[in-house]
Parts: structure tokens; sequence; C-alpha cells
């Protein structure tokens, strides 16, 4: 069976569109290589992940959350302390006006999101704090600031 002319002169064009999409779907940094990189590499990548994400349509965006989630999950509760000492020293490094900035940052992109993304992120976080133990519970409660 033979392809229509059509098709023969679309073919090309289809697998460089299915290619461009396959590749736009971000990668899931392993969170072990990126505690490796220094506070400068960090933000670079991150602000092209953001870009990628910015691109991606809504579906890899919920993929790439859940691979990360994924991946954060798989780490031993050593490893997880580690990253989290690590982001609680460079976050204690940063001088009170980067500190600002990077709380606008994270505004921004939360007023940008969609209401349902927003909704999502609000389960995210609710079944997070589910998964905590009295004790981290009430240690996170003593860290946020009183409103």
């Amino acid at each position: 069976m033979r392809a229509s002319p059509f098709l023969r002169a679309w073919w090309p064009a289809l697998l460089l569109c299915w290619a461009c999409a396959a590749q736009a779907q971000p990668q899931v940094p392993d969170p072990q290589a990126w505690a490796r990189l220094t506070p400068q590499q960090q933000a670079e990548r991150r602000e092209a992940i953001r870009r990628e994400l910015a691109a991606a349509s809504p579906a890899d965006r919920q993929a790439f959350r859940a691979t990360l989630r994924e991946r954060l999950e798989q780490l031993t509760p050593e490893q997880r302390q580690a990253l989290v000492g690590q982001t609680r020293e460079r976050w204690q490094s940063l001088t009170p006006e980067q500190r600002e900035a990077l709380a606008e940052q994270h505004r921004a992109r939360i007023r940008a999101m969609s209401p349902q993304e927003r909704r999502q992120l609000l389960e995210q976080r609710r079944a997070m704090l589910a998964r905590l133990t009295p004790e981290e519970r009430a240690a996170l409660r003593e860290k946020l600031p009183t409103r």
C-alpha cells in the first residue's frame, strides 16, 4: 500500500512536530545532582525549567510535578534532611532584600496560576501536611509567621 501524495508531503513535518512536542516536556532534575550545583547554577537551571514549564501543556506541567514529587519521596529520610539543611543554609545566607525578592517572585507565580492549578497546589500541600507527624506539624507551625 502506497502513501498518498498528501501524506508523503506532510510526513516530515508531522515527525518534526512530534519530536518538538517530545522535547517540550521538561526533564525533572535529580535531587542529589541538584544539591551539588552552586546557587548560581541552580538559579540558571531553575529559570530554564520555568521557561520550559511555561511553554509546556498543563498535562506536561502536572506530569513534571508528579515526577518531581515521586523522586523526592524516593529519597531516604537522611537524604531529605540533608537537602532541607542545605536549602535552609542558603536561605539564611540571603540578605533580607534577596529574601523579599524571592518571596515576591513566588507570590507572582501563584497569582499567574489558573484557579485549577492553585486548587491542585493547595490539595498537594494539604496532602503533604497530612503525612507529617504531629511533632513535625507543630515545628512547622512555630516557624510560620503569625497573620
